[in-house]
């Protein structure tokens, strides 16, 4: 019943399109892993193979795709360049459906790759609002709920100068402040004087200096190292 009613939503917008839907976990990532579509909506609590198995399931097999791309770059800086924001990451963004945002689940399940999570009572413009966002990789879907988790469960985490710290230039650092506060990359340019084009390159290099995925992962390790401190 929920398939179908996200199906509908997001099949009745010109620029969206279902390709596949999934009944569990393993389901799930066997239909990604032939579909490859671009975005995954994920609910995060199903028997079996629950949300949070197969979305590292799915990031792990795109990190294996992005592998072999990074493998023919010529240095991080160029490599952050050619490949766009993602850093060469590719394969799928997760987006996981759940009831509550502060659910453990939830943040599980960001820590293992997802991009973002979405409530199961959000309005139908939400859903396509955040499918489009999180396709765009441009911001942080719901930031003030992801730095409220992020900070959270920080607190209860032993926290150490991270070694990617030290190889982030002053206007990376920055930039990756300013990401986790939801900023995209438009505002984040206005903000530091520089263009929107050269932001991206910027969050570029933060992703592949970090080792994370996107703009979320890049977050949830700056608060997890202490970079970011909660408060």
């Amino acid at each position: 019943m929920v398939r179908t009613a996200l199906r509908v939503i997001l099949d009745a917008e010109p620029d969206l399109e279902v390709v596949g839907e999934a009944a569990n976990g393993a389901e799930a990532v066997s239909v990604v892993r032939e579909l490859r579509p671009d975005v995954v909506l994920m609910d995060v609590r199903m028997p079996g193979i629950d949300g949070i198995q197969a979305t590292r399931r799915i990031v792990a097999d795109g990190h294996g795709e992005a592998a072999e791309a990074d493998a023919i770059g010529e240095g991080e800086a160029e490599a952050a360049e050619a490949a766009g924001e993602s850093g060469g990451r590719g394969g799928p963004r997760v987006v996981v459906v759940t009831t509550f945002e502060n659910d453990a689940y939830v943040y599980e399940a960001l820590r293992v790759g997802a991009s973002g999570f979405l409530l199961k009572r959000a309005a139908p413009e939400e859903l396509v609002s955040a499918v489009r966002l999180v396709a765009r990789s441009d911001s942080l879907l719901y930031p003030a709920a992801v730095r409220g988790l992020a900070a959270e469960h920080a607190r209860r985490r032993p926290r150490s100068a991270p070694p990617w710290a030290a190889r982030l230039t002053d206007r990376e650092a920055e930039v990756l402040r300013r990401m986790a506060k939801g900023l995209t990359n438009a505002e984040i340019a206005g903000l530091i004087g520089v263009g929107p084009a050269t932001v991206k390159t910027h969050v570029a290099a933060v992703l592949a200096k970090t080792g994370t995925r996107d703009r979320t992962q890049a977050v949830i390790a700056a608060y997890e190292s202490g970079f970011i401190t909660p408060g």
